[in-house]
């Protein structure tokens, strides 16, 4: 129920505009943002390298309507891959890119063109680059430009939603040669006849696809806070004698900080999605959705007047 309220809050211009205004939000997004700028990003990935974590970088923003505002977001990850190389951490990071702001919605194909061109610029710093999911109705769309990025650049990486009744199966195609498949949970509202509606219908839908994904040839990369899961995850790996550096874990800037450095302790490789920009709303309402103790938080910081 409460997950329901929160995604129907990011529906809301009001309670953006309430939110956006309110004192405590500088101190909400710092907690889960990595600011607003290329060079606020490159700061707080620089500390989490320091940590011995990689990063997965999001430009934060999906509203994309005309072309003029696709070509924008294209830009942006251009200057961020650059930016990322001066700064000396292109190497072995990741970008993570929504084709919505790339202008999928009007224009698959020129969203198209615009992620290869950030898929060859990643690959000239050894970069990579994972196409972000979004709702059920992009999902073969999102697929299909997948597969045409791979023909050139075949790390592109995937993400597939835990919670979609479709993704084992998408799982089984997907578990290949080289293939890097993100398996998350999923961060949308959508209806029962394409998604469990259950906390452990979901939690037993991903453990079925990380042993797809573990039994295949593939590369994956298991985003999930749940210690449970991450319990299984590392049982899973033993099972299916996955070495540390065939598979990686992957956590929220800002969640669960301590768990990112006992996997790193632990030898595991640990990837922290690190989201920046000035699109923030959309993004911390789904973070809480998807983790409602975050609530208290943003309560506690809606109470404080520090």
């Amino acid at each position: 129920m409460l997950r329901s309220v929160i995604l129907a809050a990011a529906r809301s211009t009001r309670i953006e505009r309430l939110v956006a205004t309110a004192p405590f939000s500088r101190d909400v997004v710092r907690r889960f943002v990595g600011g607003t700028t290329i060079d606020d990003a490159l700061d707080a990935g620089a500390a989490l390298a320091t940590a011995g974590l990689t990063i997965s970088v999001d430009h934060l923003g999906e509203d994309t309507e005309t072309p003029e505002q696709a070509s924008a977001v294209r830009a942006e990850y251009l200057a961020l891959i650059d930016a990322l190389d001066r700064a000396g951490l292109a190497a072995g990071a990741d970008v993570s890119v929504k084709l919505s702001a790339l202008g999928q919605r009007f224009d698959e194909q020129a969203a198209t063109e615009h992620a290869r061109v950030i898929c060859a610029a990643a690959a000239a710093v050894d970069c990579t680059v994972t196409l972000d999911m979004e709702d059920h109705t992009t999902t073969d769309a999102t697929l299909d430009t997948l597969q045409r990025l791979r023909a050139d650049h075949p790390g592109t990486g995937a993400v597939l939603q835990a919670y979609l009744r479709r993704t084992e199966a998408d799982c089984r195609e997907l578990a290949t040669a080289g293939s890097r498949v993100r398996l998350c949970k999923g961060a949308y509202a959508e209806p029962e006849s394409v998604a469990y509606q259950s906390a452990i219908d979901v939690d037993k839908s991903f453990v079925r696809c990380l042993n797809i994904l573990f039994s295949g040839p593939g590369y994956p990369m298991l985003a999930t806070h749940d210690p449970r899961l991450i319990a299984i995850a590392e049982d899973r790996a033993r099972w299916f004698d996955r070495a540390p550096e065939e598979f990686e874990f992957q956590l929220l800037y800002g969640v669960r900080p301590e768990e990112q450095l006992r996997l790193v302790g632990e030898g595991y490789t640990v990837r922290v999605y690190l989201p920046y920009g000035t699109d923030w709303y959309g993004y911390l309402m789904r973070r809480l959705a998807e983790r409602p103790a975050n609530v208290a938080f943003l309560g506690r910081a809606m109470l404080s007047r520090d």
